[in-house]
């Protein structure tokens, strides 16, 4: 028998033309913070999802493809990754996946938006899953990127988990060539780097094309990958940069063998098929990106939604 039609609707808006449509179960939280609207909502097909400025972030059913995704290429790629820093991440999932690696000895989180991260811990633990209270979990909430100017502190691994750069929210200036120079100073030598960088999605390859682009002018090593995340409606780019190591050097079985011996636990997305797998990119999404001019700079920030 058919379920009846929702009676109230979640538009998740991927350009000014385009909507992915969410049935909605119950909204659990609301607020406008000094910062972006959150909200919490129970959704009819995805479970539990967290909302910033109206756009979908994570969702119950599908979050691990993305946050295994962002977080194991970076940290299986790394020789020994013990010291990680994430910027955002506010439902604690990336920081989940990072606490799982065996090597890693500290993790220090910063976010701007304690009120997000206090929702989070409330109302989304099977996200989680306690990672906020870890002992190697290090939390602050702060600008991002004036704590690495003021301080200048060493990581193996930096994992920027923030929202796509929508004009006047907290995240824009966390994507230009100003920040990845500030980001690369702060890695010691074997450092690797991991971002989202926007949908891959044949209409609106502007944000990842161009994050690629200036990734490239400030890392000597910069891999480009992408993932199916059903809840977004669209495929979704990430990147890797790094000062010397190169993730397609790791074939299948090293990749598989470093997840047997470093990480707790059972993956549900990622493994070495998926490794390989990953990094093949379509050849018009390849031929937009080495053609993309546009960098994205301080005084030059980049919005989603500037679709050409």
């Amino acid at each position: 028998m058919n379920e009846p039609k929702s009676s109230k609707w979640f538009f998740d808006y991927l350009s000014p033309f385009e909507a992915h449509a969410h049935g909605i179960a119950n909204i659990v939280y609301s607020k406008q913070t000094k910062y972006q609207q959150v909200e919490i909502i129970d959704t009819k097909s995805y479970g539990r999802c967290l909302v910033l400025d109206g756009k979908m972030q994570s969702s119950g059913e599908d979050e691990f493809i993305y946050h295994e995704a962002l977080v194991h290429p970076a940290l299986l790629t790394h020789p020994d990754p013990k010291k990680v820093f994430v910027v955002g991440g506010g439902e604690g999932a990336t920081l989940r996946e990072i606490l799982r690696h065996q090597t890693v000895v500290r993790v220090d989180m910063v976010d701007i938006d304690q009120e997000v991260v206090e929702s989070c811990k409330i109302h989304l633990p099977q996200m989680h899953q306690g990672a906020f209270d870890d002992p190697r979990t290090d939390l602050k909430f702060l600008d991002a990127r004036k704590y690495l100017e003021e301080n200048k502190p060493l990581y193996d691994i930096i994992i920027i988990d923030i929202s796509e750069p929508v004009e006047e929210g907290p995240a824009y200036l966390l994507y230009t060539r100003e920040f990845y120079q500030l980001v690369l100073e702060c890695l010691n030598l074997d450092g690797i780097i991991s971002l989202q960088a926007g949908t891959t999605s044949a209409t609106s390859l502007l944000n990842f094309s161009a994050v690629y682009q200036t990734l490239k002018s400030v890392f000597p090593v910069v891999t480009p990958y992408q993932a199916s995340v059903p809840s977004f409606g669209l495929p979704w780019g990430f990147a890797l940069a790094s000062k010397r190591y190169d993730p397609l050097e790791l074939g299948k079985k090293e990749i598989d063998k470093r997840i047997s011996q470093r990480i707790s636990g059972e993956l549900r997305y990622y493994d070495g098929e998926v490794h390989g797998a990953q990094f093949v990119l379509p050849k018009h999404v390849r031929a937009r990106m080495e053609r993309e001019e546009r960098l994205i700079e301080d005084n030059q920030p980049l919005f989603t939604y500037s679709l050409t």
